[in-house]
């Protein structure tokens, strides 16, 4: 009989998606739990001898390697590479973050791989693409948001730019193009039969997420100094403030008639009220906002404003986050000793999957394998000669 573990992978909008991932660091391990918890059966493929994901983790919490079928392999021989092809003979996606060539010359490169399945998506993930003057030089999310353009207009006015952690880049530019462009290339193969090659570079993504921003640039509409712009903490009423307790609370009061409820109930000077996208009066605005905001603890304020249009939310920790009413009411987070989102998005007939917490044993390991084709026989000889091994 199946266990549990291993039924889980039978469930969700993507049950039956075979997915190969190559271990690596950021968007790669991102895009393997979210497409686990679709329902695709995810086989991680690790380098024999290597320790694992570089988070100092527990098990129940390594984001990079949650849910998935976790197998060390030794690239380094034939039968390694071997091993790998016949993953992909049955597999419907292989994704990769390596920098350009690195799979060519292991060997598994897309024409080695499509070559024994003519539809496998093969995703591939890197900063700078496949090619151009950058394809080979190292760099990390920030590196990517400066070339893009975007670093320089996230910060204060009379500050530098500053990192906005390693969601746009990695994440957002990286992650979810990638997830975007292997769906988009199984879509396709439903018609055509054929896989293709899916090339997601992080500096394509993080420009694509700021075509607003470039399209109202063009127009006159964006000022290119940081802090003065209605969504870069330029307006006063789009920007954190600090409470009496040291915390913040975040107005967003963006509209005419949030802002008017958010100035009624603050209280706001009436003549202040009436002008709000006056920019002459922008300053006093701010100072008049800050010290009101300054006169009262952040919670007491969010009780103020809570079930209100105004706009105005409390500024909540990482872990005060899983314990807000509204994130508890949608199990937003899952897991109490070590919560950590939920499933996004959600579905009304196929629910997603919450990855387990630790690596699957065994027998599970190898029921996630025999659904690539490798039969328990075959995963036996290749553990008994050290081609493979499971997670300890």
């Amino acid at each position: 009989m199946m266990s549990n573990a291993a039924e889980r992978h039978k469930t969700g909008p993507l049950a039956g998606i075979k997915v190969i991932e190559m271990a690596g660091l950021g968007p790669v391990p991102l895009a393997g739990l979210i497409l686990c918890e679709l329902g695709a059966d995810v086989v991680r493929v690790e380098r024999k001898g290597s320790r694992g994901s570089f988070l100092s983790l527990p098990p129940e919490a390594d984001v990079d390697r949650l849910g998935r079928a976790i197998v060390k392999v030794d690239l380094k021989s034939a039968e390694g590479i071997g091993f790998m092809l016949d993953l992909c003979r049955n597999a419907d996606v292989l994704m990769e973050g390596f920098r350009p060539g690195v799979m060519e010359r292991l060997g598994l490169g897309p024409q080695d791989c499509q070559a024994v399945n003519a539809g496998l998506v093969y995703g591939r993930m890197t900063g700078f693409g496949q090619e151009g003057p950058l394809a080979d030089s190292a760099g990390h999310d920030l590196t990517y948001l400066a070339l893009s353009g975007v670093l320089s207009a996230i910060g204060p006015k009379d500050g530098k730019p500053i990192p906005p952690l390693n969601l746009i880049g990695d994440y957002g530019g990286g992650t979810m193009f990638l997830i975007a462009g292997i769906l988009s290339a199984l879509i396709e193969r439903s018609h055509s039969g054929q896989g293709q090659v899916v090339d997601a570079a992080m500096i394509d993504g993080a420009s694509k997420l700021a075509s607003l921003f470039f399209a109202m640039g063009a127009n006159c509409l964006w000022n290119e100094q940081r802090g003065t712009n209605l969504l870069d903490s330029g307006a006063p009423f789009y920007d954190t403030y600090e409470t009496s307790d040291g915390k913040y609370v975040a107005v967003a009061c963006l509209e005419p008639q949030f802002f008017a409820e958010f100035a009624d109930l603050l209280p706001l000077d009436e003549n202040l009220a009436k002008q709000q996208y006056d920019q002459s009066i922008w300053p006093e605005m701010r100072v008049a906002i800050a010290r009101r905001i300054g006169e009262k603890p952040r919670d007491e304020w969010s009780k103020l404003f809570e079930q209100t249009d105004a706009c105005v939310a409390p500024v909540l920790s990482l872990s005060e986050a899983p314990n807000h009413p509204h994130n508890r009411a949608r199990d937003t987070f899952t897991g109490e000793k070590q919560p950590r989102p939920a499933p996004a998005p959600r579905f009304s007939r196929t629910p997603a999957n919450s990855a387990p917490g630790v690596p699957l044993d065994k027998p599970q390991l190898a029921s996630v394998l025999s659904r690539f084709g490798i039969g328990p026989s075959s995963t036996r000889a290749l553990l008994e000669n050290g081609t493979i091994e499971f997670e300890k």
